[in-house]
């Protein structure tokens, strides 16, 4: 039951990015220091933060609601999300960042949501 739980805030986490992406794009890189983008770079922004947040959730939901699939999807998921946190420290050694935010959190925030994940898959 608090897997499940653990899991639902990943999937709400992920539903909520995928929402606001394809809604509204530079709202996400706004985010990044972005204020504009062109068509393309919106069109990248809902492809990777919507489609892909979209997919993750439904992916996860699957795994939620069907027992056979749940170690694979959530295994996959967390490795995704630790090849994000991992790409996000190595950007900032490169780039140094001077604030928490955004790199910083949201490195954490990945990393916490793979190892749940990854604990929930067992």
């Amino acid at each position: 039951m608090l897997s499940s739980v653990a899991v639902g805030f990943v999937l709400i986490f992920f539903l909520g990015m995928g929402l606001v992406a394809l809604a509204a794009p530079e709202a996400v890189s706004r985010t990044f220091g972005t204020l504009s983008l062109t068509p393309d770079g919106r069109n990248e922004v809902r492809a990777v933060y919507g489609g892909f947040g979209l997919a993750v959730a439904a992916m996860l939901a699957g795994g939620l609601y069907d027992p056979a699939l749940r170690k694979g999807i959530f295994l996959t998921v967390a490795g995704s999300l630790a090849g994000m946190a991992a790409g996000r420290f190595v950007a900032a050694v490169i780039e140094r960042p001077r604030t928490f935010y955004p790199s910083w959190l949201y490195c954490g925030l990945e990393m916490t949501m793979a190892t749940t994940l990854w604990l929930c898959a067992s």
